[in-house]
């Protein structure tokens, strides 16, 4: 077995093959929030989000003679929990939507100079009153994207994952971790910016 991706849980995870009792209580304390988060996040639903993240640490737990140790046990579980809350996803019959260059790209002229000069209130971000409400527009912002790029987004700039992991995690191409990654990322940065020229 490989143990040098997994040595940081490598004793979680022989507790839980040891079926020792305290193991799946030590899941929980140590992954119980960050799967919670990642399925609220695709799912967009607290309810959706407890049951998706219990299916995932019940799963993991319950299966963990499957985990081979070739990835990290983090990027394992995640898979599972991103597999639950897309199941009640599907569940509610969301559809996903890929998200156009066009929705984030800023306008170009002709010549391909940016149409409207994009003002840098990067400095302004420090005032007290804005950063309350920037927050909630940030949020606001992450909860508009579709569940996949979200996930990715979330898993990349939240929960710290590399792309390769992301990839493994969701099932997915690295280049298309990529694109999502930064696709969000410019979505996110458009309403931001939106938001910003009306205060």
């Amino acid at each position: 077995m490989n143990t040098t991706k997994t040595d940081g849980d490598a004793a979680l995870v022989e507790a839980l093959r040891r079926e020792d009792p305290e193991a799946p209580e030590q899941l929980v304390e140590t992954f119980g929030d960050r799967v919670y988060r990642l399925a609220l996040r695709i799912t967009g639903s607290n309810e959706d989000a407890e049951e998706a993240a219990q299916d995932a640490l019940w799963t993991a737990a319950r299966k963990i003679g499957t985990f081979k140790g070739e990835s990290a046990f983090g990027s394992w579980l995640y898979r599972i929990a991103a597999n639950a809350a897309y199941q009640k996803l599907r569940a509610r019959k969301a559809k996903s939507r890929e998200i156009g260059m066009d929705d984030v790209l800023p306008t170009l002229d002709d010549d391909g100079r940016h149409f409207e000069p994009m003002a840098d209130w990067s400095d302004r971000v420090d005032e007290q009153a804005l950063q309350g409400e920037l927050r909630r527009v940030l949020s606001d912002a992450i909860d508009g994207l579709p569940p996949d790029y979200r996930t990715a987004l979330v898993l990349h700039d939240v929960e710290g994952l590399s792309n390769p992991d992301i990839a493994e995690t969701l099932g997915i191409s690295l280049p298309a971790v990529k694109s999502r990654v930064h696709r969000s990322r410019l979505f996110v940065r458009k309403q931001l910016a939106d938001y910003m020229k009306t205060v």
